[in-house]
């Protein structure tokens, strides 16, 4: 194992002995905390950001492609998005009754999403994707779900999940999962639970493309059986298209989870839908006191106002063009094809890590992003690229990488892969057997 302690992360690791004490698993997102880096090796903590770059508490300087785990597709601290914040902050923040900028904000919604023809908002996916669950059994008068993805931390998904302690067992009689891509699989459980299906979940895509019409084939087998569809388009959403994945791919669910991306880091997510599903079940308590917080919407008007511009989502995908390019080539040139691969789409590429010349994934994967961490880059296995990003941060990346792959090809020779990373952090989620 690599040696830990290292000078650079004193602050780090400060911090993390205090947390131990403080806070279980030493974050409030597992997806951030020290579970998934490597203390020592790693950052543990940040202090600051601003544009693509990340400063943690040591006063280290990365060149950040996390994005806070997505939310940020303009950059930290986005000036206009900063700004409108600001300006709300002077009014207030939260108020007795509803603010004109949740009818805004919803207005700009029902403009960009297809299926968004009335809105609910909410603080985070979570609460996004069980709202939409709730209306689908409520509309449809049926309780089971068919689900696909990752949907958060409620316990009608963690059922699906090893990470299921806590949850009520009852839940699995109601919480069934398919595969991506494998329409039979789907509609061998519509078969299963004839007539009792009340919606079908599921991420329009990740970091694999959807083959032979799967989302609109999904679509129509669902509203044969009279069940909804919902796209969970929390990351999707604002960076696939400003209409997320559904306008990309042209196929329109019922309901629809947007969140992350859609206030460049502020906490709000949302459920849009059809008119007719959403006013139907207005009778449904879907409620929170935060839900109208208004400095969260004010930056999402400002975030989606920069969005419409052609030139923002253009920028995007031309930077992660670059680097998903890049990164396949590097692939190529060190003769890592067997080890790795980078696919999805340019907003997020993605670096998957396969078990290869006598070597785990998870150990080859956590020694690649401890060499890029070595060179100042913030990575966590894909490419989260923001409008901040220009082609020199591009070509910054693309050399810190090549490096990375000369190390790791080394070690794969050497066959020090699993010496140097004997306990690589564990993935946050593996689905239950």
């Amino acid at each position: 194992m690599l040696k830990t302690g290292s000078k650079k992360y004193r602050k780090s690791l400060a911090h993390y002995e205090v947390a131990k004490q403080l806070l279980p698993n030493q974050t409030q997102t597992l997806s951030k905390g020290p579970g998934q880096f490597v203390p020592g090796e790693m950052p543990l903590f940040n202090k600051r950001a601003k544009g693509c770059y990340v400063w943690d508490v040591d006063g280290n300087k990365y060149l950040d492609f996390i994005g806070a785990r997505w939310p940020i597709i303009l950059g930290y601290a986005y000036p206009s998005v900063d700004r409108a914040i600001k300006r709300q902050l002077k009014d207030g923040i939260t108020f007795p009754q509803p603010h004109p900028l949740e009818v805004e904000v919803a207005e700009l919604l029902t403009e960009v999403i297809p299926s968004a023809e009335m809105v609910r908002f909410a603080k985070n996916g979570s609460d996004a994707t069980s709202g939409a669950v709730r209306i689908a059994r409520a509309f449809t008068g049926r309780e089971i779900i068919l689900q696909c993805g990752y949907h958060g931390a409620q316990d009608w998904f963690l059922i699906t999940t090893a990470r299921n302690a806590g949850v009520p067992r009852c839940l699995k009689e109601i919480i069934h999962s398919f595969n991506y891509n494998d329409l039979p699989s789907l509609e061998a459980l519509f078969k299963r639970f004839k007539g009792k299906v009340a919606a079908v979940i599921m991420e329009p895509m990740y970091a694999k493309e959807p083959k032979d019409n799967f989302l609109q084939k999904a679509k129509d087998l669902a509203h044969k059986e009279g069940a909804l569809l919902i796209f969970d388009e929390i990351i999707t959403g604002f960076r696939w298209s400003i209409g997320g994945a559904q306008k990309y791919f042209g196929v329109t669910p019922d309901l629809s989870c947007f969140g992350k991306a859609m206030s460049n880091g502020m906490p709000l997510s949302a459920i849009v839908g059809r008119r007719d599903v959403m006013q139907g079940t207005e009778h449904i308590f879907l409620s929170m006191t935060y839900g109208g917080e208004c400095l969260s919407l004010a930056a999402a008007k400002a975030t989606i106002t920069e969005l419409r511009k052609p030139a923002v989502l253009a920028h995007i995908w031309k930077m992660g063009g670059l680097v998903k390019k890049g990164v396949q080539a590097l692939i190529n040139k060190h003769g890592l094809i067997d080890v790795v691969e980078c696919i999805g789409v340019p907003p997020t590429p993605v670096m998957t890590f396969k078990n290869a010349r006598g070597e785990s994934e998870s150990a080859l994967k956590t020694l690649f992003q401890k060499y890029l961490f070595d060179q100042h880059i913030m990575y966590a296995g894909y490419f989260n690229m923001t409008y901040s990003h220009t082609r020199k941060d591009v070509e910054t990346a693309l050399t810190a990488v090549d490096r990375a792959f000369g190390s790791l090809s080394k070690d794969l020779e050497a066959k020090s892969v699993g010496k140097k990373m004997s306990h690589p952090p564990e993935p946050v989620f593996k689905h239950a057997n």
